[in-house]
């Protein structure tokens, strides 16, 4: 089984950034866990250094953003795969790492992912949305499609050749990059049609309505610093096909 690391970046989220290392750890496969602080002041470092036993590594800001600071963890990461695991956010069960490593020791697997629900911050057993992403298929890119960006595994060997995230696109930097690896590169991928992922209520992309309009924007630029050209309707029907997610719980 490959090798797995888990990049978590974090700036003050002391409330949450212990039930994502707890999961982390919990795991039924070991994995290198990096931590990569933006400069946090609200005691975020303290809960950290008291899990130093389950954090391989810490690695301090300040950072150019949230895509910067992945970066720097991917640069960091010593594993054959690498996940993303933002600090608000925490595996689904014990299993998930290890259902990760089988699929990727199949060697023709360049990339995976699964399916993440949304829920409330302070009670994670209530479930506002499920993003069901189903299998792939090119040409769902074209109809707005995109796999959750935390349940996303890739091999370390393929940010190594196609690059790291585009800190020029914002907060649609996880959607260039799928767009870059799986469209423009033909990467290879698999689904895992199960819950990877929670994810507490919240998200800069989605916070208001300018912030969506921006996103919205920024995902045509991601079209088109990667040579690709989209259907009239591909960016519209990206936020338009998260509303079934409402109503999936």
């Amino acid at each position: 089984m490959p090798s797995i690391s888990i990049v978590t970046v974090v700036f003050n989220g002391a409330a949450t950034i212990r039930s994502c290392i707890g999961s982390v750890r919990a795991q039924s496969v070991s994995a290198e866990h990096i931590v990569v602080d933006g400069g946090s002041t609200d005691g975020t470092l303290e809960v950290i250094n008291g899990s130093q036993s389950a954090v391989a590594s810490v690695i301090p800001g300040p950072d150019r953003g949230i895509y910067d600071a992945m970066n720097k963890g991917i640069l960091a990461a010593t594993g054959n795969v690498v996940g993303i695991l933002n600090a608000d956010d925490f595996y689904a069960h014990e299993e998930v790492l290890a259902k990760v490593g089988e699929v990727f020791s199949d060697e023709a697997v360049d990339s995976c992912y699964g399916d993440l629900v949304y829920v409330d911050a302070s009670d994670t057993s209530r479930v506002f949305r499920s993003w069901r992403a189903g299998s792939y298929d090119v040409s769902r890119f074209y109809r707005g499609w995109m796999p959750p960006h935390p349940t996303f595994f890739v091999r370390r060997a393929v940010y190594e050749k196609h690059g790291l995230f585009n800190l020029s696109l914002g907060s649609s930097a996880d959607y260039e990059l799928m767009l870059r690896f799986l469209l423009r590169h033909r990467i290879t991928t698999r689904y895992l049609p199960e819950t990877l992922v929670k994810m507490r209520v919240g998200g800069t992309s989605n916070t208001s309505l300018a912030n969506r309009l921006r996103a919205n924007r920024m995902d045509r630029v991601a079209w088109r610093v990667n040579g690709l050209r989209p259907r009239p309707w591909t960016t519209l029907l990206k936020p338009l096909s998260k509303i079934p997610q409402y109503w999936r719980r």
